[in-house]
């Protein structure tokens, strides 16, 4: 669990790989702007549990351009999960891992 320190609000993620199992050790990092124009930012990443879980909490309930993306890697893995704290001041998610499409 990582704590923001700026809000009420919190999210936890379940990280879940190709293989449909919890992936212990996929970092998910999140970039916020808040208050007044979005002039404070704050950047937070941590890592899963055992079980794939992470906690954020104290999170600001209003942010500039929600919803917050949050993104997960794990090895070649990626994925990405959205949250709006306005909308869902306390919420549960998954994140997917993929491989990603390569270009062309």
């Amino acid at each position: 669990m990582i704590d923001g320190g700026v809000g009420p609000c919190s999210v936890e993620f379940t990280v879940i790989g190709a293989d449909a199992k919890p992936q212990y050790g996929a970092t998910v990092k999140v970039h916020i702007a808040y208050g007044f124009g979005g002039f404070r930012r704050l950047d937070l990443e941590a890592g899963t549990n055992v079980n794939g879980k992470v906690k954020f909490k104290g999170l600001p309930a209003k942010v500039r351009n929600p919803p917050l993306e949050f993104n997960a890697t794990k090895d070649q893995l990626t994925g990405m999960a959205t949250y709006n704290p306005a909308a869902e001041c306390e919420s549960r998610h998954d994140i997917m891992l993929e491989k990603p499409a390569t270009s062309k």
